[in-house]
């Protein structure tokens, strides 16, 4: 798993590479967001542990600045203030989790590594091939964009498949109707209700056993959907 350390105290980025790396991590540092958004979009990054207060650019407007693009790395947030309106703000900007300095390594490792299993426990591929991801009874195969359950080919429309590969890369974060839209339709500046509704039922109606009582696809009300595997209907 790939590390981005993200804090303009060099000792503390020091401190937290060579302990990330000790414990079998690739970590890579940035002493400001700017710098931080810059190795994002060159390398394969993991996970984010975010510093709040950086020159250039700060933990909360870099965060915002990707989360807008919907880059969907999990975030740490490291602050020196113990303050509950930044951590309703970092929340609710879409960071996973909060640490307040000064704070244990041993406890930021462990919060990294629990975050890393919930995240990609069932998205990332549990062998040698990338191109395999795997949620309980499905899988999907990248390279020749087929979709399995139990077994079983199911057969997606092109939308229907980006959707699935979509949720299937976050498993259990939940979308909006307007990010899935962005996201599949490549459209920022209109999205249509309908149209995702209708492409969630077709796939609904092809992944789940019940696509009335669905196992998989998940509706949040008020907000929109996610792939939380709920066991047998």
């Amino acid at each position: 798993m790939n590390i981005l350390i993200a804090d303009d105290e060099r000792d503390i980025r020091n401190l937290l590479k060579i302990n990330f790396e000790k414990n079998g991590f690739s970590v890579y540092v940035a002493s400001n967001g700017l710098e931080a958004f810059n190795i994002i979009e060159k390398e394969e990054i993991d996970l984010i542990v975010l510093d709040v207060m950086m020159p250039v650019l700060d933990g909360f407007n870099f965060l915002h600045k990707i989360r807008d693009k919907n880059i969907l790395i999990p975030v740490i947030f490291l602050t020196a203030r113990d303050n509950e309106i930044d951590k309703i703000l970092g929340l609710r900007l879409g960071a996973d989790d909060f640490l307040s300095k000064p704070f244990s390594i041993e406890e930021l490792i462990a919060r990294a590594e629990s975050l890393l299993r919930r995240t990609y426990n069932y998205s990332k591929p549990q062998n040698s091939n990338s191109n395999i991801i795997k949620y309980y009874d499905l899988t999907l195969d990248k390279e020749t964009c087929c979709v399995f359950k139990k077994g079983k080919e199911i057969e997606l429309g092109a939308k229907e498949y980006k959707l699935l590969l979509y949720f299937m890369q976050s498993c259990e974060k939940v979308f909006t109707k307007k990010q899935l839209y962005k996201a599949i339709w490549y459209d920022d500046l209109y999205y249509d209700d309908n149209t995702i509704m209708v492409h969630i039922s077709r796939l609904r109606n092809k992944i789940e056993t019940n696509p009335k009582s669905p196992q998989y696809l998940k509706t949040i009300r008020g907000i929109g959907y996610k792939l939380h595997y709920l066991g047998d209907a």
